[in-house]
C-alpha cells in the first residue's frame, strides 16, 4: 500500500483547484449566453424573502453530463 505523503496531498489539491477554476469559468461563460434563468425555473418573491428552484437548468446539466459520460464510455471501448 502506497504512502500518502504531502507530495500526494500537494498533487491532489492542485488538481481540485484546477478543476473548480474550470468549473467557475464554465458558470461564468454560460452565464453570458442567458444559461442563468431559462424558462421553466420556478421563481417565488415574496415579502422579504426570494426562492429560486432551477428545475429547467438542472435537467439540462444531467443531461450534458450524462451524453458526455456516455461519449467516454463509447470512446474507451
Amino acid at each position: 500500500m502506497q504512502e500518502f505523503g504531502l507530495q500526494n496531498l500537494g498533487k491532489f489539491l492542485i488538481l481540485v483547484g484546477i478543476i473548480i477554476s474550470a468549473l467557475g469559468g464554465l458558470i461564468i461563460v454560460a452565464n453570458r449566453f442567458g444559461f442563468s434563468r431559462l424558462p421553466g425555473d420556478i421563481e417565488f418573491t415574496g415579502k422579504n424573502t426570494k426562492l429560486y428552484l432551477p428545475i429547467v437548468s438542472c435537467i439540462v446539466i444531467s443531461v450534458l453530463l450524462s451524453l458526455i459520460i456516455w461519449l467516454i464510455n463509447f470512446f474507451r471501448k
